[in-house]
């Protein structure tokens, strides 16, 4: 009776953090991928078949639909095109932890909330410290944000010394952590703005309100939406993957029936289904009818947020978050000289994503904690929140995201990837350290 007591409560407990255990799975399957991918980017850059990597992702694709035409790099079809998918994840995610998740109360939000402001404000600062009113100050926006697949995924390598809390904290720290890298591209890196488009596309969003509160509950028509929405923000001046995080916020969450009235209905179909059975397939019309019904329920239940999510988020991680770095990670280090490491841009990034991130984490988390406004997660030490804050420091994809916005010259470029890489090494072997030596075994 014990064990199966025991067992049970197992259960109750594995369905209850079976959302985060499916996302930390796919985020360490997509953590692999990525750093493959980046992997295979530096040594093909810095291989005798060089220019066919730079020459690939400059390659110009055309799309031409009677008098409309959109025309641009496959690089930057990439980033403007498939990353709109990604961050329509995210805002998919901010919005289901806003709800139900770690940011649903104050007091499960406080500590993110605080570990983030700090993440954000500490690596501008400093990075802003060595490019003030330099050639590169518009690339304060590079090391305010967290890789999540990385950074989760040196947590998960870890494997079972590190305690499920530590994995959620970081995993709401770095949402947290993505929405204030999306508010930052919406107000600080956007392009001269194209009102007429702007307003067209603000309308297309006000449509995508309306359907969720007249209780349209099909995915196509918002899809639909999604890819007008995505074209008035490409042309306004907005970034455009901004598109994928306001369409996601306007994404029916509400389930149309109680767990009790799915549990009675649902019972009441299943009730009817006949025993009849079949030798290679159901073809039996009232069984099929049966099966109808059952689908109608579980759509009620299920809202579309969650149809979305669940669907879409192996594709973020395990194809275009590695797509992306394998178009964008690739830096040709010849003719590179020692004294880019200790060019301002260089030295900003490095300094912001490795000291600016974990003093800026670890010191807001204290002083939230100790003002009474945050509190530590149950079994997590400050030096695993010490460690994690050095993991956060690895802003590899939406730091070379935001690089791509910041600026125009290639050199530019160029010295911001080598910071970055450089920086997201150094936090990665460092947190991993830490985090070993203070975590239990």
């Amino acid at each position: 009776m014990p064990d199966d007591k025991l067992k049970s409560q197992d259960l109750l407990i594995y369905r209850f953090a079976s959302p985060i255990i499916r996302f930390l799975r796919n985020v360490n399957l997509g953590s692999k991928l990525l750093f493959l991918a980046t992997m295979i980017a530096l040594i093909w850059a810095n291989s005798p078949f060089a220019q066919s990597y730079f020459d690939l992702w400059n390659t110009d694709i055309t799309l031409n639909i009677g008098s409309f035409v959109l025309s641009d790099t496959l690089g930057h079809w990439i980033n403007d095109g498939l990353m709109v998918l990604f961050f329509f994840v995210i805002g998919l995610e901010i919005k289901r932890e806003l709800l139900v998740g770690e940011l649903s109360t104050f007091k499960k939000a406080s500590l993110p909330l605080f570990a983030a402001l700090g993440g954000i404000v500490f690596p501008a600062l400093i990075y802003t410290f060595f490019n003030w009113q330099g050639p590169g100050a518009h690339g304060w926006g590079i090391p305010m944000a967290t890789d999540i697949a990385f950074a989760l995924g040196f947590l998960i390598l870890l494997g079972d010394r590190i305690p499920l809390n530590l994995k959620v904290f970081l995993l709401a720290l770095a949402i947290v952590d993505d929405l204030g890298a999306i508010m930052v591209i919406a107000l600080f890196y956007t392009e001269t703005i194209d009102i007429n488009s702007l307003m067209i596309a603000i309308l297309v969003l006000i449509s995508s309100v309306f359907l969720n509160v007249r209780g349209v509950r099909s995915i196509f028509p918002y899809a639909l939406l999604g890819i007008f929405l995505w074209v008035e923000f490409l042309q306004s001046g907005v970034h455009a993957t901004i598109a994928g995080v306001l369409l996601a916020f306007t994404i029916p969450a509400r389930a149309n029936i109680t767990s009790r009235e799915f549990k009675i209905k649902s019972h009441e179909v299943l009730q009817t289904f006949s025993d009849r059975e079949f030798k290679f397939m159901c073809t039996d019309e009232d069984q099929h009818q049966v099966i109808y019904d059952l689908k109608r329920y579980i759509s009620k239940f299920e809202t579309p947020l969650q149809k979305l999510e669940e669907k879409l988020h192996p594709l973020a991680v395990i194809f275009i978050i590695p797509l992306f770095a394998l178009a964008n990670a690739g830096i040709s280090f010849a003719g590179m000289e020692a004294q880019n490491m200790l060019h301002p841009i260089t030295l900003g990034i490095v300094g912001g994503l490795v000291v600016g991130k974990q003093l800026g984490i670890f010191l807001f988390s204290w002083l939230g904690v100790k003002m009474g406004f945050a509190f530590l997660p149950e079994g997590i030490g400050w030096w695993q929140i010490y460690g994690v804050s050095c993991l956060a420091g690895i802003g590899f994809t939406m730091s070379l995201f935001i690089t791509n916005l910041a600026f125009i010259n290639p050199e530019f470029i160029e010295l911001a990837k080598i910071g970055i890489l450089f920086a997201s090494f150094i936090s990665a072997v460092w947190g991993v350290v830490v985090l070993v030596k203070y975590s239990k075994s």
